[in-house]
């Protein structure tokens, strides 16, 4: 049984613990919602350019972008986007299992990697897997001018022909308490058919001719979704670490009652112990008085 003092002194750590994770929620609970503005302000311009894509490929019908062919090869390169910290539940861990997955089924367990973010970056080179180019230590709301040279390096392996296809893979943001690790195809783009029955879009008149449009918005395109994705896994990780500090915070709470508890009867058993003593004292004197 610990001592009395022990226990007390366990009980003042685990509330200065419970201080620390408390303060800590309520830190990303509200650069959560800044993080949520961001993601909501750049989605209708993700969706617009989309939009132009769309028209802009109608009309160019006999000209084929390097980045809408799909290739033989199977060489794949892997923008990882993670955060660069930690406390945040299973958050970083359940997108990295997912890309190992990924490439494991479709290329072989074989692929190459531009990490944003110190999480990815360090398992990766844990494990010694080919990191291409890095970004990490991004600010709470980075520019895209933060991760250009980085995009850069992994659009220039796909120039050159030294890799296939571009997965991007972040935690996508759908709700505070829902997160999911998403694994999807950047490079080649594959735009989508119109549905049936769609209200047309645009008539937008080119200057200069839609192949030109095409060649100088598709690179903007593809920097615009990682852009995304990085905003994206930034509400991710907010949200996860809301959640966590909050299980946290009440895990302590609960730790500290169990701990008040065994301090009660340590107590209670040392009165008791000391009244036994005294007791026992009492009858040995008044023995060695008859």
């Amino acid at each position: 049984m610990p001592s009395l003092r022990d226990v007390r002194s366990r009980i003042r750590s685990v509330q200065n613990i419970q201080k620390i994770t408390n303060a800590m929620q309520v830190v990303a609970a509200t650069k959560l919602r800044k993080a949520q503005q961001a993601v909501r302000a750049t989605r209708p311009y993700a969706e617009k350019m989309l939009e132009v894509l769309e028209t802009t490929a109608q009309r160019a019908t006999e000209y084929r972008h390097p980045y809408l062919e799909k290739r033989e090869g199977d060489s794949v390169l892997v923008i990882l986007v993670t955060s660069d910290k930690g406390l945040a539940g299973a958050l970083n861990s359940n997108t990295i299992r997912a890309v190992v997955r990924y490439v494991n089924q479709h290329h072989k367990g074989q692929a190459r990697y531009v990490t944003l973010g110190r999480k990815g970056r360090d398992f990766l080179a844990r494990y010694r897997r080919d990191i291409v180019a890095d970004a990490s230590g991004l600010k709470d709301r980075p520019g895209i001018a933060a991760i250009l040279p980085a995009v850069a390096a992994a659009m220039e392996e796909y120039n050159e022909g030294r890799v296939d296809t571009i997965l991007l893979a972040y935690a996508r943001w759908v709700s505070t308490l829902r997160q999911e690790a998403t694994v999807r195809t950047l490079l080649p783009f594959d735009i989508p058919d119109r549905e049936e029955g769609a209200a047309p879009g645009a008539d937008y008149i080119y200057e200069p001719e839609p192949e030109e449009v095409l060649d100088a918005l598709l690179p903007r395109y593809v920097e615009t979704q990682v852009y995304q994705a990085v905003l994206e896994n930034q509400a991710s990780f907010y949200s996860a670490q809301m959640v966590a500090m909050q299980n946290a915070t009440k895990a302590a709470g609960d730790f500290i009652q169990d701990l008040t508890l065994t301090a009660n009867k340590v107590r209670q058993e040392t009165i008791t112990a000391e009244l036994m003593d005294i007791v026992g004292g009492a009858e040995a004197l008044r023995a060695s008085g008859r």
